[in-house]
């Protein structure tokens, strides 16, 4: 079994015990004197990763503190986490947090910081003639789930450049399937390119002799946009200021540990991907992987706010409009001198 697919098979049993972990702890409405974490095995989540498997969050929450960590897959399901009272704090794209927050109730989701800029890709297939936009026209794309970071900057690409999905009356085939799915569609020659976060993108690249026909953050202002941010229950965040400023401040300095020390993030990184998945990936996948990414603490409000457009144009946010200015959170206790 390849790196690749060993990384599959792993996310597929996380993704399952995950489940059962939200099923399980859907009633634990108390837990004094804990945090539970969640976040995804990739590289744009190399906070969180960092932070734990190096101690950076327990040392700064202190041994009363108890940590836990669920990994997931998908924003959805995290998002379903913090519904459920299961998880008090996620790293996820800006896509399920913007939904978190519009459909929870009283607005209970909210953003507390940023984690990452950039990140994402468009990687078309070896074989394939695209060039540039207007060679989608006709092409078979994959983006992963409808709704998703990635998917909702392919369908807004292809609508600022006069095209549509066929579902739309257009003529481009977007097909809404996880990662693993879209390694497998490249290696068959079955779609012409794909939208891709890290280390996907780098993977495709690499393995499989796709072109990087642009990365996202050149499409957008200054070249930053969020693409991983951190969330929160606002109703454990009011009810636990002190453990929250703390866990704040550990995910600052774990922000700056990891820009000062690539290599020896590469390394954290596959070791934990070697703990959790049972394989690791090339340290070039990795090196190459990270320095696509921009790892940094501020939110980017302004991209947020583009993001939420984008979505809505798209039929995203429902008919009847939205309201994201209440989105990141404020408050007068000892939290907000962390978010601010």
């Amino acid at each position: 079994m390849n790196a690749r697919s060993a990384i599959t098979a792993g996310i597929v049993g996380i993704v399952a015990l995950s489940a059962l972990g939200v099923a399980l702890n859907s009633s634990d409405t108390t837990h004094e004197n804990k945090l539970r974490i969640a976040y995804f095995p990739n590289i744009g989540h190399a906070v969180p990763i960092v932070g734990i498997e190096q101690g950076y969050f327990a040392d700064k929450l202190g041994s009363d503190i108890e940590i836990e960590t669920r990994v997931f897959d998908s924003g959805p399901q995290v998002i379903e986490s913090l519904f459920s009272n299961s998880v008090d704090i996620a790293y996820v794209g800006p896509g399920p947090a913007i939904n978190g927050h519009l459909n929870s109730e009283n607005k209970n989701v909210k953003i507390l910081a940023g984690a990452a800029s950039g990140g994402a890709s468009f990687i078309v297939h070896p074989n394939s003639d695209i060039t540039s936009a207007s060679d989608f026209a006709g092409k078979k794309i994959a983006a992963p789930q409808i709704g998703n970071t990635q998917d909702v900057s392919l369908r807004n690409y292809l609508s600022e450049n006069g095209l549509q999905p066929k579902e739309r009356g257009g003529s481009v085939t977007v097909y809404n399937i996880p990662n693993p799915d879209i390694y497998t569609l490249f290696v068959k020659g079955e779609v012409d390119g794909a939208w891709v976060a890290e280390p996907w993108a780098t993977i495709l690249e690499t393995e499989l002799d796709g072109k990087r026909l642009f990365f996202e953050e050149d499409l957008w202002p200054n070249k930053q946009f969020a693409s991983v941010l951190v969330i929160g229950n606002t109703d454990y965040v009011k009810n636990n200021p002190e453990i929250v400023s703390n866990f704040l401040q550990s995910h600052h300095d774990t922000v700056q540990w990891i820009n000062e020390n690539p290599i020896e993030t590469r390394n954290v990184f596959n070791a934990f991907l070697k703990s959790y998945l049972g394989q690791s990936l090339s340290d070039d996948i990795v090196d190459i992987a990270l320095s696509n990414l921009q790892i940094i603490d501020d939110p980017l409000p302004n991209s947020i706010h583009s993001f939420a457009e984008q979505a809505d144009s798209l039929g995203y946010l429902g008919r009847n409009g939205y309201d994201i200015s209440e989105i990141f959170y404020h408050d007068s206790n000892s939290v907000e001198e962390e978010l601010t």
